[in-house]
């Protein structure tokens, strides 16, 4: 029996007996006052299957999986996990029914071992010592099974992130999950980290365990999915066999158009220096140098990509360019020299010199999560003559509806300039900084993670966004950890690894295994002997 999608496509109505299902999800529905996350969802996982979950931000997939995982409880619908109708009011009920859930953002104690994390919540008595002996000898059992080898002792501060993403997984297959859902999983990780990762799901499956994915990458799906559902607005468009489709017929199906998955861009007709840095140094508050001496440039018309793995230096870089964090060595604009030391290195006096900043971490440096997003929208420019009635009384009515005006622009849902930057998803929050940054018309635009937890309608905009601001003469500095996105727009990549730019290369000229290997600090090329490269 077929049933025909609103894409035309014959796709099976229900799968054979002979497969079971680990998951079968039927009516779900949720509502958080007006808001409809979810509307009469029915989807079916095969045991022993990775099937992915796509939408756009604010589709419903992440409430869909809370509700899966006990975190909300659906208004209405039913929940079947091997075949067996469960009741799921919390997550320790998720845990009982096999489920285990690996958050974009770990929960993990940070000054807590690896052992001591991986038993909390499920030590088997008062006593914590038999606990820990009866974890040691399982995690070994564990990390050896599944390719996840991470030492037991070692504090979750001094791992790095990809090792993290390990520790939760052993969380939950310590407490003996069958059913593994991830979301976002590869939003951190390098690329030599996620290929590391989608081997040990593959291992997973392998022993029968039943891996759900949710990603905004195309290429992750078709390379590590069996099946794939959308979502749209709340609702399931489709669930198809992830061998029998292609990206763009995702992106067509997750944002109900035709998207452009390539960045279309005339080459770069650089001007003039715009930002210029020479013997740049930053050291931490715990004396710990993250920035080591670096020379770079960026002309008017073209983008400078950073690439790098997080934590080799771009963070800082981008912060002492914001005026956020203090440095030496010298930083001219427009051949002006700028202040690294004391007051006049803040970000108010970069923005008056007409630099614009969008941080990596949007919650803890982009918005104020318990503001409105027409405050969101103004922050760091609220001093500006059009905000203001007069000296001392902002015009708030003209404020709320500018801010309404630039998120009809970048097509922020929902469209309520009133509503908490904490309502709004991820990517929407993420729309809300880069309007209020780029609609300034900057010199310089310094970009951290312009795309992270964007979905792929809104990447193809952002994209957009940022090339017409190149062709408008800006000059752009942009920080990425995703390859594809710094292949695809930047006119120049430069690479840092331990706080050293390692080399530079241009886009028609490397590729991703080339920039891999500058990231993790090995250069053969021409310039290897100036950065101290193998």
């Amino acid at each position: 029996m077929v049933s025909t999608t609103s894409q035309g496509r014959q796709t099976p109505a229900a799968p054979p007996a002979s497969e079971p299902l680990a998951i079968e999800l039927r009516g779900i529905s949720k509502a958080f006052g007006p808001v409809q996350a979810n509307k009469d969802i029915n989807i079916s996982v095969h045991k022993g299957s990775i099937h992915g979950i796509i939408g756009e931000n604010g589709a419903g997939k992440s409430t869909l999986m809370s509700i899966l995982y006990g975190f909300y409880k659906a208004d209405s619908g039913t929940i079947l996990i091997n075949g067996k109708e469960v009741h799921i009011t919390d997550s320790q009920a998720a845990i009982s029914a096999g489920i285990g859930m690996v958050f974009q953002h770990f929960k993990l104690i940070e000054n807590f071992t690896v052992l001591e994390n991986v038993v909390l919540g499920a030590e088997d008595g008062r006593l914590l010592r038999p606990s820990l002996a009866k974890a040691r000898k399982l995690l070994k059992k564990l990390s050896d099974e599944y390719e996840l080898s991470v030492d037991p002792d070692a504090l979750i501060e001094d791992l790095s992130v990809g090792h993290q993403q390990r520790v939760e997984i052993l969380k939950a297959l310590y407490r003996q999950a069958d059913i593994l859902i991830l979301d976002e999983p590869t939003g951190v990780l390098t690329p030599a980290e996620a290929d590391h990762l989608f081997r040990i799901l593959q291992g997973l499956k392998e022993q029968g365990k039943t891996i759900i994915l949710i990603t905004h990458k195309l290429r992750e799906i078709m390379d590590v999915t069996d099946s794939v559902s959308v979502m749209r607005r709340g609702e399931m468009t489709d669930t198809v066999k992830t061998a029998e489709t292609s990206p763009e017929e995702l992106a067509e199906l997750m944002v109900g158009r035709k998207v452009l998955l390539e960045v279309n861009k005339a080459p770069a007709t650089p001007g003039a220096p715009v930002l210029e840095v020479e013997n740049l140094t930053v050291v931490d508050s715990h004396g710990v140098t993250r920035v080591k001496g670096i020379d770079l440039h960026v002309r008017a018309g073209e983008i400078l990509g950073i690439a790098g793995v997080a934590g080799n230096g771009q963070t800082e870089l981008l912060e002492v360019l914001g005026g956020y964090q203090n440095g030496t060595g010298t930083i001219r604009l427009k051949g002006e020299e700028l202040d690294l030391t004391g007051s006049a290195s803040d970000g108010q006096s970069r923005r008056a010199r007409g630099i614009a900043h969008v941080p990596e971490d949007r919650h803890d440096e982009g918005l104020i999560l318990e503001f409105s997003a027409w405050e969101n929208i103004i922050f760091g420019y609220h001093h500006d003559p059009e905000y203001q009635k007069n000296a001392l009384i902002m015009d708030n009515a003209k404020i709320k509806k500018i801010a309404r005006e630039k998120m009809e622009r970048f097509d922020t849902r929902p469209l309520n300039e009133k509503l908490e930057a904490k309502s709004f998803s991820g990517g929407n929050q993420q729309k809300i900084v880069l309007a209020r940054e780029i609609e300034r018309n900057p010199d310089l635009l310094l970009i951290g993670q312009p795309t992270r937890g964007v979905d792929i309608g809104a990447i193809e905009f952002i994209h957009e966004q940022i090339v017409a601001l190149r062709d408008q003469g800006k000059a752009i500095l942009l920080v990425s950890v995703e390859l594809d996105e710094i292949l695809s727009l930047s006119d120049r990549i430069a690479v840092m690894f331990d706080g050293n730019i390692m080399g530079e290369r241009l886009p028609s000229e490397t590729d991703e295994r080339e920039l891999g290997m500058l990231m993790a600090g090995i250069n053969t090329g021409a310039d290897a002997a100036q950065t101290g490269g193998a």
